[in-house]
C-alpha cells in the first residue's frame, strides 16, 4: 500500500470498527487498486481515499439498525440508514483529509463519490465506476460471502446465487465482471456451495 493511502487507512481506523468495514476496506482496496492499473488516466489517489473512505459512515449508526434496515428488508438498498451511512461518510471524511493536508478540491471530489456510492445507479466518473465496483468486488471472495452472508441471513449458496442476480448486473466496467465471475467460482468451489 502507498504511504499517502496507508496514512488515510490509519486516520480513519476507528470509523472501521464496526460492520466488519477494518476487513471489508482492505480488500476493497485492493481490487480498486487492480482496476485503476487497468485504467491508468483513472486518479489512483481519489480512489484510494474514495474507497478508505466510503463507508466510514456506518459508524455514525446503530449497529442494530444497520443490519435491521440496511440489510434485511426487503427494499434494503434504499433504506434510509444506506442514505444516511452515505451522507455520514461525506461529514465524516471532509475533516479526516483535511487534516491530512489535501485540497478542497480533492475532498470535494472523494466527497462525490462517497456520497451515492450505494444509492445511486450511475457513476459520475471513471474513479466513481472503480470505487463502486471494488466496493462490491470484496463480496466474491470467501471472504466476503461469509461475512456479507450473515448480514441477509443466508446460507453461502444462497447469497453466491444472490451476487449473480443482484450484484453482477450493477458492476460498471467489463473487468469487474470477470474478477467477480472468477472470484465467484473459486468461493463457490472452496465453500462447497453446490453440495450445502
Amino acid at each position: 500500500m502507498d504511504d499517502a493511502h496507508s496514512t488515510i487507512l490509519k486516520a480513519a481506523e476507528t470509523y472501521m470498527r464496526v460492520r466488519q468495514n477494518d476487513v471489508h476496506i482492505p480488500i476493497s482496496y485492493g481490487y480498486a487498486m487492480r482496476l485503476a492499473h487497468s485504467y491508468p488516466e483513472a486518479d489512483r489517489d481519489i480512489v484510494a481515499a474514495a474507497i478508505i473512505l466510503h463507508d466510514i459512515g456506518w459508524y455514525s449508526i446503530d449497529e442494530d439498525d444497520i443490519f435491521k434496515k440496511g440489510f434485511q428488508t426487503e427494499n434494503y438498498l434504499y433504506s434510509d440508514v444506506r442514505y444516511l451511512h452515505e451522507s455520514e461518510g461525506v461529514r465524516l471524511s471532509a475533516p479526516l483529509l483535511t487534516e491530512l493536508g489535501y485540497s478542497a478540491d480533492f475532498i470535494q471530489r472523494v466527497g462525490t463519490i462517497i456520497d451515492g456510492h450505494d444509492t445511486r445507479r450511475e457513476a459520475h466518473s471513471l474513479e466513481d465506476k472503480i470505487v463502486r465496483d471494488a466496493d462490491k468486488l470484496w463480496r466474491f471472495t470467501v471472504t466476503g460471502v461469509s461475512i456479507a452472508s450473515t448480514w441477509f441471513k443466508l446460507v453461502p449458496s444462497g447469497y453466491c446465487r444472490r451476487l449473480v442476480t443482484e450484484v453482477i448486473p450493477y458492476l460498471h466496467l467489463p473487468e469487474s465482471v470477470a474478477m467477480a465471475e472468477a472470484d465467484l467460482a473459486d468461493t463457490r468451489a472452496t465453500l462447497c456451495c453446490d453440495v450445502i
